[in-house]
């Protein structure tokens, strides 16, 4: 007889047509029992992201049903970027002290947006910093954990805003958003690199899992890796896998369910739907059958005993969540 013992896990397509319009690099957090999705990126859709990426928030308690908590006030140049934040993909997000943070953002506006915003409602939002002393920098690693934020890696991108080309691998770290403390990590450490959307604590540590960097003008070829490093403190790092059986990628997602480390779709030449996960960072098994279409720069919740993938390059909107079927 065939094995026909049941699958760990199954996909949910919870919804297709969600409320917000698609969308990539958009913030995912989740707070206050509800998903939180923060601005994104569609250049194509000039009536949702008037100037490329918008500054929206939405919110959903069980993924099908959409609530516009914020609207859109990134439509011209006269917003004033004290009072609210410049729409923007790709940045850092954490829920840190009973509020979601955004910290730092993108180039798309021909600058670096190296800003600290806090909420505790998703609705009204606080500048914390206006000029971080690490920036300027994007496609940063954003995590929180032991009660500080913490922003990794990233680079510089001369050809969308100008600075000088920098590709970063120190490590910064703030419990208030203001006062921040440059770490370096002690050798062997990671590459520089960033492109790793979500984040990964786990067994009381960080955990870098791929990434890579943009390509610039002065250097053209894109990098892309699938090593497994993590840290207690931000300065000495283990390398766990110097290649893990999964693709090398950048704007893949991480993210921990069910006590396992996850690494979910992304961009290598083009773009992903595997998903592999991890009990240890050294192990990896897949999820076959991925039902869902390649994406990157997804948005990923861990919330009501699921793991969300909602949103991505596929620029659709679609929601669907994988859960553990009963053994």
């Amino acid at each position: 007889m065939p094995d026909l013992k049941t699958p760990a896990y199954r996909w949910i397509h919870v919804t297709q047509e969600a409320a917000y319009a698609p969308r990539d690099g958009a913030g995912a957090l989740v707070f206050q029992g509800k998903m939180w999705l923060l601005g994104g990126w569609n250049p194509g859709d000039k009536l949702h992201f008037p100037r490329i990426c918008n500054n929206e928030v939405w919110s959903s308690e069980d993924g099908a049903t959409w609530t516009l908590e914020k609207p859109n006030t990134f439509r011209s140049e006269t917003i004033d970027p004290r009072l609210d934040w410049e729409g923007r993909h790709t940045a850092g997000y954490a829920v840190h002290r009973e509020k979601m943070w955004i910290v730092g953002g993108d180039g798309n506006q021909r600058h670096y947006q190296n800003d600290v915003w806090s909420s505790a409602d998703g609705k009204t939002w606080k500048r914390i910093h206006g000029d971080v002393p690490w920036g300027p920098r994007l496609l940063h690693y954003t995590v929180a954990f032991r009660d500080r934020i913490w922003v990794m890696g990233g680079q510089t991108l001369p050809q969308f805003a100008p600075a000088d080309l920098c590709f970063y691998d120190d490590v910064w770290a703030s419990s208030d958003g203001v006062r921040w403390e440059r770490m370096v990590p002690r050798k062997p450490a990671w590459p520089h690199r960033g492109m790793i959307g979500g984040s990964a604590v786990f067994k009381d540590r960080m955990w870098i899992l791929g990434g890579g960097t943009y390509d610039t003008p002065q250097v053209p070829e894109r990098k892309y890796y699938n090593d497994v490093w993590s840290s207690e403190d931000g300065v000495s790092w283990a390398q766990h896998v110097e290649s893990a059986p999964w693709a090398p990628r950048q704007y893949h997602e991480v993210a921990v369910f069910d006590d396992h480390l996850w690494v979910m779709e992304g961009y290598n030449k083009a773009n992903r739907n595997d998903v592999w996960h991890s009990p240890d960072g050294v192990h990896w098994e897949e999820i076959p059958n991925t039902p869902w279409k390649p994406r990157h720069a997804a948005s990923v919740f861990v919330h009501d005993h699921a793991l969300w993938m909602v949103a991505g390059n596929n620029m659709e909107r679609d929601v669907w969540k994988l859960v553990r079927n009963p053994k």
